[in-house]
């Protein structure tokens, strides 16, 4: 049986984990593009990541996206289905795009970690 103070801390720390609140708890989410533009990943890395900015339909909120694979044929006002996944190596970024969905195409000539970029299984 939980003490009172047990019971409260309980619910301080369900309240604090809520981490992506601009899906409000959904899984996916869909929105629009606002810019594609390129970020430079944090100290140790280097490279040139793509990200997006992405206005979500349902409650307006903007947010930055990145976009897994090799490239992408997004433009400004495309649509995309967004989920929520940290990108370790850039700051402030929470939600990656669903590659194979709406406006993104899929990464074509992929074997290996194929349900990640949107390619089905191919039967020989």
């Amino acid at each position: 049986m939980l003490t009172k103070l047990q019971c409260l801390k309980k619910k301080y720390f369900k309240s604090l984990f809520i981490r992506k609140k601009a899906l409000e708890k959904c899984p996916q989410k869909k929105g629009n593009c606002l810019k594609v533009f390129i970020t430079t990943p944090k100290k140790p890395n280097s490279a040139a990541r793509k990200t997006t900015k992405v206005v979500l339909i349902s409650n307006k909120q903007i947010i930055r996206c990145h976009i897994p694979g090799i490239k992408h044929t997004l433009q400004k006002y495309s649509t995309v289905l967004v989920k929520g996944s940290q990108v370790r190596d850039l700051p402030g970024i929470k939600y990656r795009v669903i590659r194979g969905k709406f406006d993104l195409k899929k990464v074509y000539d992929r074997t290996k970690s194929r349900s990640k970029y949107g390619i089905p299984k191919l039967t020989n």
